[in-house]
């Protein structure tokens, strides 16, 4: 069945025995597709007979064609030799139906057939649902995109390989040359990177500014001809929130675009959607994944900004493996039951790692020591599972203590099940020396410590004991 577009909403008890694996599906499933209603006792157009495997490969192999008034014509073909059965036989004539897995099936293809030329001028016009070929889309990764969809309210959502695909080519597809962008000052590397080393390359402007300072994105709105407005909220690594409803009213009034990646919160936590934005971004190999397995990107909003990215995602690749796109799927199906025990056990941690003498500073945005705190507050139901913090003391007291922690790993990433910790200075910015570290606010005592599933005294245990290690 998962020839058929947006038949992943449908259950499979809901599905016809007879349908076969690409039958079309009508107007009204899709349409229920996109507003992720149920619906029951559907009515197919069967385009395609129902077919089961062959019990021969000669069977499979059975050339079939059309006559002039429209029945089938048979023509018996000779046995075919074994290693034409091997990779053919069991297979050719159709597969095995899966309308009754409870699961959605890992579709591990890379291009998809037509049973003759009529049916693929159908498709090109329109009249028949199917798939083409893998670099334009896949049942399995779509299922994972209708979820995504209606997890953030979104109208549209279009999965990648990974996280920096979905910002990349975000931002390749909706900016154009001559075009100005305004981000904030605490964000992820590697982003910043690319806009900033790689952007004016193709000559599109880009303007720091710091979160929250609306008088500086004021400013740069009307200074420059602003395309997008791009911000992390929470941001890597010091969780700062922006308030992106007025965001969203300041860039909206000049004709901005804004898109917020939403990775540290969550749509369980935050809805950038429902508060002003037009796209809300995900590294999905984080906490929608949630299990450091996946390597995946999410990219939902507006159907005529997300389309754009589509068209361009369709040339560059950058596709999700079907595999990845079903380990997602199942993550997704515990994101609210996860993101409850991070929140929890992270705002606990926050709190004690506060009351104790050998942290400096606590960057949690449930604490009110935050300095988002109200804004979090207000747009947040929930402040994630990411606490970072200032061990007292400089790199090597940091190093001390980070060297003798023994329940979470010393590890890039976040969002896991497992406890991860590392040092920004020299996980993501050793490269950077002291001094250039030190200009883009990177401390060197800073740890980010994202906090899994396990038990809170446990991890909390862990902490006291490896920071007996700072002098």
């Amino acid at each position: 069945m998962f020839g058929a577009r947006g038949l992943c909403h449908v259950s499979a008890a809901d599905v016809p025995a007879a349908v076969s694996l690409r039958a079309p599906i009508p107007a009204v499933l899709r349409s229920a597709a996109r507003s992720g209603l149920h619906v029951r006792k559907p009515t197919f157009h069967r385009r395609r007979p129902s077919s089961f495997v062959c019990c021969t490969a000669a069977k499979d192999l059975e050339a079939t064609s059309v006559s002039g008034n429209g029945t089938s014509m048979h023509h018996e073909v000779p046995t075919p030799k074994l290693s034409t059965a091997a990779v053919h036989g069991g297979e050719r004539a159709g597969r095995p139906r899966v309308a009754d897995t409870l699961t959605t099936p890992i579709v591990q293809t890379s291009t998809y057939f037509f049973r003759n030329t009529a049916e693929l001028i159908d498709y090109n016009e329109g009249r028949f649902d199917s798939f083409e070929y893998g670099r334009y889309g896949n049942p399995t990764a779509m299922a994972c995109e209708a979820k995504i969809k209606a997890l953030e309210g979104a109208d549209d959502c279009l999965v990648s390989a990974s996280g920096m695909n979905a910002v990349t080519s975000m931002l390749l597809s909706l900016v154009p040359s001559g075009g100005h962008i305004i981000t904030t000052s605490d964000c992820y590397w590697r982003t910043r990177q690319f806009m900033q080393n790689f952007l004016p390359k193709m000559n599109v402007g880009v303007s720091v500014i710091k979160p929250n300072d609306l008088e500086a994105l004021q400013l740069a709105l009307e200074q420059h001809n602003v395309t997008l407005f791009f911000s992390e909220s929470p941001t890597n690594p010091y969780l700062r929130c922006v308030d992106i409803a007025a965001i969203s009213r300041l860039c909206h009034a000049k004709g901005a675009a804004v898109c917020i990646d939403s990775t540290f919160a969550t749509p369980i936590n935050q809805q950038a959607l429902a508060l002003g934005a037009d796209l809300v971004l995900h590294s999905a190999t984080k906490y929608l994944a949630g299990h450091n397995d996946v390597l995946a990107g999410a990219l939902c909003g507006k159907p005529e900004l997300v389309g754009k990215v589509r068209e361009f995602h369709h040339i560059m690749g950058g596709v999700v493996d079907p595999h990845a796109a079903y380990l997602l799927l199942r993550g997704l199906k515990t994101l609210d039951l996860r993101v409850e025990r991070h929140n929890k056990s992270t705002l606990e941690i926050a709190k004690r790692l506060e009351q104790h003498p050998k942290i400096d500073r606590v960057w949690y945005p449930g604490l009110e020591s935050h300095p988002d705190h109200a804004i979090a507050k207000r747009q947040m139901s929930g402040f994630g599972g990411v606490v970072s913090f200032e061990v007292r003391g400089g790199l090597q007291e940091c190093i001390s203590f980070i060297d003798n922690v023994k329940l979470p790993y010393i590890a890039p990433s976040l969002g896991g099940v497992e406890s991860l910790i590392e040092m920004p200075a020299v996980q993501s910015y050793w490269g950077f020396g002291p001094e250039g570290r030190a200009k883009i606010g990177i401390k060197e005592n800073l740890v980010r410590f994202s906090i899994g599933i396990e038990d809170v005294n446990d991890i909390w245990n862990d902490l006291v004991q490896a920071l007996e290690y700072v002098p």
